[in-house]
């Protein structure tokens, strides 16, 4: 960690708990900060507060009183998932008070280097792919972010020999004023998140704040065939690093005679790759090119390739039962991220999807949905998805209530050689507190299957 004095005497309110609060707070105490919290939850059902408290930092909770902004404060940490409409946020920025999210501390304490991932779709993918690449390098990866610990936890204890892999989301990058990543990977945009960021315009400066203080020595790894995240690219300072799927590349990542290449040099065949899925091709290849470039071995590199295949509540393969291969895409909560994964399957699909309503329609879903046969489907946004499955001609659509009744369900409308896929293409806390217990809830009703059908 870089000099303990950065933040030493400095008043820090700190808004929001959750992780990346209490750890915020914590470091920030360690270091000499005058550490102030603020958390909705009320005290005494608060039990990070009450620890927090017996660390000698002052707690305030159950409501957000305007008053904490008026002693003189140097910093305000958010945690990322606070909208800035909240009131104290909102006056914290109107009386031009810096408003930072947990990786902001990260950065600036770290002494090792941070590979930092985003976009709408795959950052998990290929923050874990990135991770994996570089495990036998003279580089120790350390992972953090929205996937592992905490960013300043890690940051905290890293040291310069290492690198930090950080998966940003656009809540914690919007948080960021001297942020800069040694690479940035930017892999795409779409719409997501409009009800936090409000226009798309605004979800795009998000992002596109990955890369905004990098200079020339730094890195950015980006999408090409993406118009939005090309534009983006081209005003960034760093040394770009382009890949596509689409066009043949001299330099930067592509796809030619069936292999990919890395300017210019064959890296791996694309019938070595074990990962399922078209759109994880895009994942790869950003993550091949970040993995090489902060020292990566390129045998490493293969191995990954050969072996890795998915993350846990990212088209994960569950079993196979009575002929049906059943997948996990729970982290499926955008539109794009259900079209990639109905997209990676030739065969029939029964999909069960549906969650939290944020104001969009699933028009853009439409053309995904050829090859589903049936949707099941759930949560506040199941009469919107009912919709749009009869508008692309799906044959057969269920109401579930909840993820056992809706697994019992695809698998009553499916055959043999079908795919049974979770695939939400919505958040889940209409229902349920996380994705990954969305996606545990799947696993388990799927697992007991073969009880409830006997029973």
């Amino acid at each position: 960690m870089k000099s303990n004095d950065l933040f030493k005497g400095k008043k820090v309110l700190v808004v929001g708990l959750a992780k990346s609060g209490e750890a915020a707070a914590r470091l920030l105490h360690k270091m000499g900060a005058a550490v102030v919290v603020n958390d909705a939850k009320r005290y005494d059902e608060n039990q990070q507060a009450k620890e927090l408290e017996r660390l000698g930092i002052k707690v305030i909770c159950g409501h957000h009183p305007l008053s904490l902004l008026e002693e003189n404060l140097d910093l305000v940490v958010k945690n990322p998932g606070i909208p800035y409409s909240n009131p104290i946020i909102k006056e914290a920025i109107h009386r031009g008070l810096s408003v930072v999210t947990e990786i902001e501390i990260a950065s600036l304490i770290s002494e090792a280097e941070i590979v930092a991932i985003t976009g709408s779709n795959g950052k998990t993918t290929t923050t874990t792919l990135i991770h994996e690449m570089l495990k036998t390098s003279e580089r120790e990866p350390l992972i953090a972010g929205n996937i592992g610990t905490v960013a300043c936890e890690v940051a905290e204890k890293a040291t310069s020999s290492q690198v930090i892999v950080l998966e940003a989301s656009s809540f914690q990058l919007l948080g960021t004023e001297q942020f800069k990543p040694k690479v940035s990977v930017f892999l795409n945009l779409f719409d997501a998140h409009l009800d936090y960021h409000g226009t798309k315009d605004e979800y795009s400066l998000a992002k596109a704040k990955i890369t905004a203080n990098q200079s020339k020595d730094d890195y950015l790894v980006y999408n090409m065939d993406d118009p939005i995240v090309s534009k983006i690219a081209n005003k960034s300072n760093a040394t770009l690093i382009p890949f596509s799927v689409k066009q043949r590349l001299s330099k930067g990542l592509c796809i030619q005679q069936d292999s990919i290449y890395y300017n210019g040099q064959s890296i791996i065949s694309l019938n070595s790759i074990v990962l399922p899925g078209a759109h994880n091709l895009e994942n790869i290849l950003a993550a091949i090119g970040a993995a090489l470039t902060v020292g990566a071995r390129l045998q490493q590199v293969r191995h990954v390739l050969q072996t890795f295949s998915g993350v846990e509540h990212r088209l994960q393969f569950v079993t196979e039962y009575k002929d049906r291969r059943f997948y996990n895409d729970s982290k499926a909560t955008n539109i794009l991220a259900s079209q990639k994964a109905l997209e990676a399957f030739e065969q029939p699909i029964v999909l069960l999807a549906g969650g939290l309503d944020r104001g969009n329609d699933f028009d853009d879903l439409i053309p995904s949905l050829g090859n589903v046969k049936a949707l099941i489907t759930f949560g506040e946004t199941k009469d919107k998805l009912a919709k749009t499955a009869e508008e692309a001609d799906v044959k057969t659509i269920v109401y579930a209530d909840g993820m056992q009744e809706a697994v019992l369900a695809a698998f009553e409308k499916s055959e043999a050689g079908d795919v049974i896929l979770l695939s939400p293409a919505c958040a889940s806390w209409d229902q349920y507190k996380t994705f990954e217990e969305r996606g545990e809830r799947f696993v388990e009703a799927v697992k007991s299957l073969e009880t409830t059908l006997q029973s």
